[in-house]
This record gives structure tokens, sequence and C-alpha cells, in this order.
């Protein structure tokens, strides 16, 4: 797990993978929002229990998060 991790494509939803690889104490910086509308730029933070908070900072506008076809 990393403490820090600074997403620079905007996922429409916050991936759990993502997530899942934030350590206990951790924050992640990540644009969420559809393509070509609305993002916000959010902060999650993990706390050492576990329990993830997310707060919008600022309207943003990154490239989508691409996928492949299996996922």
């Amino acid at each position: 797990p990393f403490d820090a991790i600074i997403v620079t494509a905007a996922p429409e939803a916050i991936p759990p993978p993502l997530v899942d690889q934030l350590a206990d104490g951790g924050r992640m910086v990540v644009p969420v929002g559809p393509r070509g509308g609305s993002q916000q730029l959010t902060l999650v933070t993990k706390s050492a229990n576990g329990t993830v908070d997310r707060r919008a900072l600022a309207p943003v506008r990154f490239v989508p998060f691409l996928r492949t076809e299996e996922n």
C-alpha cells in the first residue's frame, strides 16, 4: 500500500482497486467525473482504522481514465 497516490486521469467513479492500494492513514487526490462533463478534484483519505472519507476540492477538467474491455 501507498501513503499517497496522485491520479492524473479522471475515472467516472473512484475505482475500488485504487482505494485498496491506499495505506491506512494515506491520501489520494483524484479527478472524478464523466468524460467531457463536470469533474471534481477529490481528496480521498483512509483513516488508521480503514474508514474512507471523500472530499471535493475544486472543479477540474482532466483526460478520461481509460479501461480495457476486459475490465
